[in-house]
């Protein structure tokens, strides 16, 4: 991804560490909506659901967001598009100072190229765009027919206008092992990077597409290795190094200990539930709540989703790895790293 601008990553740095000096979310994912145009294999949210009563306004998420002082924000779901009022909800999550980096987690069947352009403009920082498989097998994982076709249109498009900002999201499964090289070439090819997390069985209580076998595990571990070797040469992976290498030690070990579910990242659901993970339906009135209730007794290591595995770094890691990251010319302009 291109790099912050010096301001702004100042300020994020800066409210980063006052979240952890006051122990407040760093990062709060927003599920806008439950609803889904696609019913993906690996997932909990599909289909299309009736709006529920209460769901949130964007007057709440402003009250929210005033209340919470996240560093960064998801808007996801389901799928955040079908939000007629998506654009005011963005309006609603921004400060004048540009924080929280807001980032738009998408299946990307309802986005368009006006869309992209509108939005962004209106704040999104990022824009993340799911990918199972680098070809039509796409469509039969989320059974949503044609999908695929229309990535392979957008996603470029989205890429040329130079801004850097698109990142296609891949959830690692036993399904899509052997492609997740070839997934890689694809993001390449469109111009975008990639990010991958790993499948876990906390959505939908099944084990099929979880990575068991000692094949598929040393096949895996070959992968990534494969993968972290091209982040070193060519960038366009998403992921720091030790997120990735820690998805193999997922799969093999069955668990990852050290959650920060509810201290370092949390959920508010459609209606304004506070949720420590989207993994459990243990609703919350406060965060104060939550760190008194869920926190303690919290020995959850059933995932290793992205925001999960990013979060669990100590405060210097972070800080280190942001740090390395950013390269901004003398004027404070940000340039590509």
């Amino acid at each position: 991804m291109k790099a912050i601008p010096f301001n702004r990553a100042v300020r994020m740095i800066s409210r980063g560490t006052w979240s952890f000096l006051t122990n407040r979310p760093l990062v709060v994912s927003f599920e806008v909506t439950h609803s889904c145009t696609a019913d993906c294999m690996h997932c909990d949210k599909g289909n299309m659901k009736p709006d529920p009563e209460g769901l949130l306004q964007a007057a709440d998420y402003k009250r929210l967001r005033a209340m919470l002082k996240p560093m960064a924000v998801q808007l996801s779901g389901g799928e955040p598009l079908l939000r007629k009022d998506l654009e005011d909800i963005v309006r609603a999550v921004k400060e004048p100072s540009g924080l929280p980096y807001t980032i738009l987690v998408t299946n990307g069947r309802l986005f368009t190229e006006e869309k992209y352009l509108s939005l962004r403009a209106l704040g999104v920082n990022q824009f993340s765009i799911s990918l199972d498989f680098p070809d039509d097998r796409h469509d039969s994982f989320r059974k949503s027919p044609g999908l695929y076709e229309h990535l392979s249109k957008l996603v470029p498009t989205l890429a040329a206008h130079g801004y850097d900002d698109v990142a296609m999201n891949t959830a690692i499964t036993r399904e899509n092992l052997t492609s997740l090289r070839n997934i890689y070439d694809r993001a390449k090819q469109w111009g975008v990077n990639i990010s991958y997390s790993a499948y876990t069985p906390l959505r939908t209580h099944s084990m099929d597409h979880y990575i068991r076998s000692a094949d598929d595990l040393a096949l895996l571990r070959r992968t990534l290795d494969d993968l972290l070797a091209l982040k070193a040469r060519n960038g366009r992976i998403a992921n720091s190094p030790w997120t990735l290498s820690g998805i193999h030690d997922f799969f093999l070990h069955g668990t990852i200990p050290g959650c920060k579910a509810g201290q370092r990242f949390m959920v508010v659901t459609p209606t304004g539930g506070l949720r420590p993970c989207s993994m459990f339906d243990n609703t919350y009135t406060s965060h104060q709540e939550i760190l008194k209730q869920w926190v303690p007794k919290n020995e959850c290591g059933g995932c290793y989703v992205s925001i999960r595995s990013y979060l669990d770094a100590s405060f210097w890691t972070l800080l280190k790895d942001n740090l390395s990251n950013r390269v901004f010319s003398k004027n404070g302009a940000a340039k590509n790293c």
